[in-house]
């Protein structure tokens, strides 16, 4: 290659970055800043903490990924497991040691090519653990909304804080614990961020709504509330030597059933949303490019081990940021290596400026995170989809809201699989093709039932189909579809147009393709 070639490549990739991933960049920054902060609040970890997994997630992650658009940081999805785990562990310190061990796990899964084992959770195991975090993120962060200065609330778990003992000590003096300070300023952020959701305001994408919101909230709070307010209100808190006050792994703890238990738990579920949020993204991607699932698990999983060894919470690809990317007009992984410079420069250059924000701005934030993640109409979704996706669905919500995430999603999946064996599991669809002239016919005929065990093999015969095909789904001797069949089905038909690929469903009626969770 001659060097006028290369000279000629690296300015074509300087206007590509300046033009697109430079902004994008930018965009990405201003919505993930409030969100690193915010997250190490529902994690019960230092604020510094959220913001170097986001660093890491931009510089390191970035780099190592095989996805261009995907952006990498802390994620809500983890925080109350995070939380639980701090507590588990004794310290801030010792749950760093269940990240070292999240992360390796990890690596060891994309390198025995474990990626496509995401694809053998259930939906709605996977939809119920997303709207049980949802609850416990909203309803965690509502005391610290209202300014409820009482710290034992939320000690003794999530449902027993409705028994007789807590409803009488936490509400009895209500008025005495609650900040209306604190109030105001949360139903402020809550106005703004519900505002930007109307159409006429959905059009400024180059303005996060949760940037807006922690702006405006802070300045109100500087200068225009009344000393007697102010001094009410708590404020985030960072060191201004950041880089110096790194925390290490307690490593006198290696030997902990808990730590290695709870890292274990972090590294199965952060590499399930990677991949989820993964699949996402690639599905919002218009040049159609396919992430290699395999080395996104071991590029988080070295993520993840040097957040364990530098005192960082646990980083996965994050839908939130990735499709702010992707509005931005971002082209390429560079983008979200600008946020990660950003987000460096932000800490050195504004240390000061980022403590005068008040926790109401991020509790505020994260309600709304969780409302996302739990919403109604969900429900009322999945029920109107019978009995078999319901069941496990809500039996996931209860049993993690009583007792822990990793059980609530052993248990949902227990019930998925009784569903499976009930409704006598067996060769679920049959593969015939047949060339005529320069096109391939397939028809992929269902049998009587056809379970979510079949997804794997559904999506690779899928994949490999050639452009210019003619695909036909024949359904009429299927009694028993699974939803994540469908969901695969209808996918395919939405998205098969880019591949010139024709297709006809008989007998099967189509489900609308939802890519929020």
């Amino acid at each position: 290659m001659s060097p006028y070639t290369k000279k000629s490549k690296r300015k074509l990739f300087f206007k590509l970055w300046l033009k697109h991933d430079l902004p994008a960049g930018f965009t990405v920054f201003f919505v993930a800043l409030p969100l690193c902060l915010g997250i190490s609040l529902a994690s019960g970890a230092p604020y510094q903490a959220g913001l170097l997994s986001g660093i890491v997630g931009g510089l390191l992650v970035s780099l190592l990924s095989g996805s261009q658009l995907s952006v990498s940081g802390p994620a809500a999805g983890l925080s109350t497991v995070v939380a639980a785990a701090v507590l588990s562990a004794g310290s801030f310190s010792g749950f760093l040691l269940c990240m070292v061990i999240a992360g390796l796990f990890q690596i060891v899964l994309g390198l025995i090519k474990a990626g496509g084992l995401a694809n053998l959770f259930p939906s709605a195991v996977i939809r119920g653990m997303l709207a049980a975090i949802g609850i416990i993120l909203f309803s965690k962060q509502l005391p610290i909304a209202l300014g409820y200065d009482s710290p034992d609330f939320w000690n003794s778990g999530f449902l027993s804080l409705f028994t007789s003992s807590h409803i009488i000590s936490n509400f009895v003096n209500l008025n005495q614990h609650l900040s209306s300070a604190t109030i105001i300023l949360s139903c402020i952020s809550l106005a703004i961020l519900i505002g930007f959701n109307l159409p006429i305001l959905k059009k400024i994408k180059f303005l996060p709504a949760a940037l807006v919101a922690v702006l405006v909230v802070t300045l109100i709070s500087l200068y225009l509330m009344p000393a007697t307010y102010q001094a009410r209100i708590t404020r985030v808190q960072i060191q201004e030597g950041f880089f110096s006050g790194f925390i290490f792994p307690d490593w006198s703890k290696i030997n902990d059933f808990e730590i290695w238990k709870n890292g274990i738990t972090i590294g199965i579920l952060a590499s399930l949303e990677t991949l989820l949020c993964i699949e996402a993204i690639d599905k919002l991607d218009s040049q159609n490019r396919i992430t290699p699932v395999n080395r996104e698990l071991i590029a988080h999983g070295i993520g993840n081990t040097v957040c364990g060894l530098i005192g960082a919470i646990p980083i996965t690809a994050v839908i939130v940021r990735g499709a702010a990317n992707i509005d931005a007009g971002a082209r390429t992984r560079f983008a979200s290596f600008t946020h990660g410079i950003l987000l460096v420069i932000a800490v050195i250059v504004i240390p000061m400026l980022i403590n005068k924000i008040p926790l109401a701005a991020l509790a505020a934030i994260l309600l709304i995170t969780g409302y996302k993640l739990a919403p109604p109409k969900l429900f009322r979704k999945i029920y109107k989809t019978g009995l078999k996706q319901f069941l496990p669905f809500i039996v996931t919500i209860v049993m993690i809201l009583l007792t822990d995430l990793l059980i609530g999603v052993g248990i949902g999946f227990l019930i998925a699989m009784i569903f499976i064996v009930t409704n006598n599991y067996k060769q679920e669809f049959v593969l015939t093709k047949v060339n005529r002239n320069e096109t391939t016919l397939i028809t992929i005929k269902l049998n009587s039932t056809v379970s979510f065990l079949n997804k794997v093999k559904l999506r690779s015969i899928l994949g490999g189909i050639k452009n210019y095909s003619a695909v036909t789904f024949d359904g009429s001797e299927c009694t028993q579809i699974d939803f994540d069949i469908l969901e695969i089905i209808s996918e395919f038909q939405v998205n098969a147009h880019h591949k010139h690929i024709e297709v006809t469903l008989i007998n099967i009626v189509p489900t609308e393709v939802d890519y929020s969770h």
